[in-house]
């Protein structure tokens, strides 16, 4: 197995056309045939079923994929960095940011690092704090802005800040920014609950737990649009950090308050690989990220937050 046959491999997946590979690679047909050849009498299983309607990728060869483009992205990111040069920082880096604070912090990050970094590229990956996790642990990011629990051995966790909790609800049901409403309370309604991805669950749960309440779960959303979505529409009431529903609530779409008895907050962290030593453009970006957030928080723009770094 070599890279000239992952690159034949990762095209003909893309493209589903040993024509157009070779098109794409400046290569004759015979050569991208022969190239994927090798590479399913190396792996001693088949991953395409030719036919009439073009190259089909087996269930083998969906699994090499994955493995195969993140093969590729390494060795390209290697070659940028390790490659002399007397100009600015370049690389690739692959960034994790939680949904809730993602339409928060994403301009000023792009802005930031083509202000200051413009030979690096930006990959923005958003998700829970469950996925952003695995893909810390698999390499898919090199950093994270998450949500973090506890230490993880196989991370370096620097924790930022910390943000306070909502109880949010339809626009109708009287709930205050400037006033508290008990856990008691809210666990009366319905419940749009976030999935076991979330980190947030396991806070909602362990608040629900000291109070020996439990909460009436009407539906499950791994999707915070989704989430805020169904609330609008009645379905239930549901937990969110103040960041996550601010613009909802100015607008007058949806109205909550912070949770009490007890106070609910969240911690947020960034996270990076402990096993991994980061390059200068994955430093660069962390570096830039950390300024983002702060200049959020000390700026007002992150509703409620506590900023906790030095």
């Amino acid at each position: 197995m070599d890279l000239k046959q992952l690159r034949a491999f990762v095209s003909v997946a893309d493209t589903g056309s040993v024509t157009r590979t070779a098109t794409r690679l400046n290569l004759v047909q015979p050569a991208v045939t022969r190239q994927l050849q090798l590479l399913e009498e190396t792996l001693g299983t088949t991953l395409f079923v030719r036919g009439r309607g073009g190259m089909a990728i087996t269930d083998a060869g969906r699994t090499l994929l994955a493995y195969a483009r993140r093969i590729l992205d390494e060795v390209e990111r290697a070659r940028i960095e390790i490659q002399p040069s007397a100009g600015p920082v370049q690389g690739i880096v692959n960034v994790g940011i939680l949904a809730s604070v993602a339409q928060l912090l994403t301009p000023d990050l792009v802005a930031e690092v083509a202000r200051h970094y413009p030979g690096i590229r930006l990959r923005l990956a958003v998700g829970y704090a469950g996925h952003l996790l695995k893909w810390l642990e698999s390499g898919d990011i090199d950093l994270a802005l998450t949500y973090a629990e506890r230490q993880a051995q196989a991370l370096h966790i620097k924790t930022l800040l910390s943000e306070p909790l909502w109880a949010v609800a339809p626009a109708g049901a009287g709930l205050r920014r400037d006033k508290a409403v008990a856990l008691s309370r809210v666990a009366r309604e319905s419940f749009v609950m976030p999935a076991a991805s979330q980190g947030l669950r396991a806070i909602i749960e362990q608040g629900a737990a000291a109070q020996k309440l439990e909460l009436n779960v009407s539906v499950e959303t791994n999707d915070l649009a989704v989430q805020k979505q169904l609330v609008r529409g009645g379905w239930g009431w549901t937990i969110l950090p103040a960041v996550g529903v601010a613009e909802e609530v100015q607008r007058g779409e949806l109205c909550a308050a912070p949770v009490t008895r007890p106070t609910l907050q969240r911690r947020l962290v960034l996270a990076v690989p402990a096993h991994r030593q980061p390059t200068d453009p994955v430093r660069c970006v962390t570096g830039t990220l950390i300024a983002c957030v702060k200049a959020a928080v000390q700026g007002g723009r992150w509703t409620g937050a506590q900023w906790l770094a030095d």
